[in-house]
């Protein structure tokens, strides 16, 4: 009896102790949103010191990521909100607003009272209804030390014709399928037929010429056992449209497109390209360990074809000399050489470019770009792809990255920013690039990467740790994993 009752005592510990445990952690989740919620009311505080409208021109803006870069629908302009920065110890949120004047290749940055708060990875969209706006939903804040989030569910409209910010507070928020109506500001159910995409986060969206929306890749974590998560990029495709032409009645179809369609990954960018295609840049491919994360980066073009309902691969032609040497190079071959880009003896070997940039606190990181060789397209190219008709020789662009910024204007690409990673560390970037679709001939660089404006601070547990730091500054990074106990004691 004594110890059949003192088993149960011990049960009945237990479950207090876990469920003090349980209030305690709930307790510290709610200070944490309060804290939040502090720190975004605070920050609102600040900006309700703007009066009136200030425009003045710019350097191009800091590095960062998660923003949103918009087309003006009726002028030569980009427009680039919010997006966030990391350091290595501290996380940086904005809300600021910039104008690129593509004619003029300059930046302007606008201040207009009452702006959204701070946050990054929000969704934006811009319509010509009265002279232009910029719609902005949602979207992420963190603490400074990258710790704690905030979502936001709100909805704003930038009024492009007077600069004006406008919070609309009449909606509701699900994450089932909603349509917002420009002109009431109301939302409205979608309950569409047939079976939809599974559940996943950072899918990408676009718009079909005959007024569907296609549902593209994105990621999700399943259970594989017990304490054990398994990501999964997926990437399948959907489409949603309206049933027999009825507006109040929809339908999600799966797709199959055909041709080669981008190899799984995530945080890649969407643009409409001209012809009502979507194009698609970049991206990241993590491969999980238990214990390790490692990515791919990529800067790739896709573009997808909604009318023949069939991928592409983007290359670039190259200069006009090149281009024709490869076309005589083409009568040369025998009968059936175009399957050469295959494999085979005649096969290019990819080109990989290699290039050092040494940061503000003299860390050197090696970017590495593998440039796809002419002909390696995995496929012949048939005469009615205009825009990627002929495979060029090898050009730069940007380099491979995730999360950037892109925008579409007189059939000319804009990329803006980003990130990728080397080794441990984290490099936003803050470099722009354009490339004619029409022509597909080369990138051109509009804004080198600034190495003065990476800046990155390693993670200390304590003063130790910090003085090992400071003394590891300005090492190769390679020996540094070899000898960090070596190159912490110097000074």
């Amino acid at each position: 009896m004594g110890k059949k009752g003192k088993k149960e005592k011990k049960g009945r510990g237990a479950e207090k102790t876990a469920a003090k445990m349980e209030k305690k952690v709930s307790k510290r989740s709610r200070k944490e949103e309060e804290d939040l919620e502090a720190l975004i009311a605070h920050f609102q505080t600040l900006d309700a010191k703007r009066t009136q409208i200030v425009e003045t021109p710019c350097p191009p803006p800091s590095p960062r990521l998660n923003a949103s870069l918009s087309v003006h629908p009726e002028k030569d302009e980009l427009i680039l909100f919010g997006g966030e920065y990391f350091n290595g110890q501290k996380t940086f949120l904005y809300n600021e607003l910039y104008v690129y004047n593509i004619r003029k290749d300059a930046w302007t940055k606008v201040d207009i009272p009452s702006p959204p708060p701070r946050r990054c990875a929000h969704q934006a969209v811009v319509v010509p209804q009265g002279g232009g706006q910029l719609w902005v939903f949602g979207g992420e804040f963190a603490s400074p030390n990258g710790e704690q989030f905030y979502h936001y569910k709100d909805l704003w409209v930038l009024h492009l014709a007077t600069k004006t910010w406008e919070q609309v507070k009449d909606y509701i928020y699900y994450n089932d399928v909603y349509a917002f109506n420009l002109d009431t500001f109301t939302w409205s159910k979608l309950s569409p037929s047939g079976m939809g995409p599974t559940p996943r986060s950072g899918c990408q969206m676009s718009v079909t010429p005959q007024g569907g929306i296609v549902i593209y890749g994105g990621y999700s974590k399943q259970r594989v056992k017990k304490d054990v998560d398994k990501g999964t990029r997926h990437s399948d495709m959907f489409l949603l449209k309206p049933e027999d032409g009825r507006e109040d009645k929809w339908v999600w179809t799966r797709m199959n497109p055909s041709g080669v369609k981008p190899t799984p990954r995530s945080g890649f960018s969407v643009a409409m390209a001209p012809n009502h295609q979507t194009l698609f840049f970049g991206g990241v491919c993590d491969e999980e360990e238990e214990e390790s994360l490692a990515g791919e980066f990529f800067n790739d073009l896709y573009f997808y074809d909604a009318t023949r309902n069939r991928w592409f691969e983007g290359q670039l032609k190259g200069p006009k000399s090149e281009k024709k040497k490869r076309r005589r190079g083409r009568r040369e071959e025998p009968e059936g050489g175009s399957k050469l880009a295959c494999g085979g003896a005649g096969t290019q070997a990819p080109v990989e470019v290699v290039k050092e940039v040494v940061t503000e606190d003299g860390t050197v990181v090696t970017i590495k770009q593998v440039l796809s060789a002419p002909g390696s397209a995995g496929q012949p190219q048939s005469e009615d792809e205009d825009s990627l008709e002929e495979a060029g020789s090898p050009t730069s662009g940007p380099c491979p990255r995730s999360n950037t910024m892109l925008a579409v204007k007189h059939g000319v690409l804009y990329v803006y920013g980003g990130m990728f990673e080397a080794g441990d560390r984290q490099v936003t970037l803050s470099d722009l690039h354009c490339l004619d679709l029409h022509r597909m001939d080369a990138w051109k660089t509009l804004v080198e990467m600034d190495p003065e404006t990476q800046e990155w601070l390693e993670e200390t547990d304590s003063e130790e740790d910090s003085e090992e730091v400071e003394g590891a500054e300005g090492g190769d990074e390679d020996e540094d994993e070899d000898s960090g106990e070596e190159s912490g004691a110097e000074d």
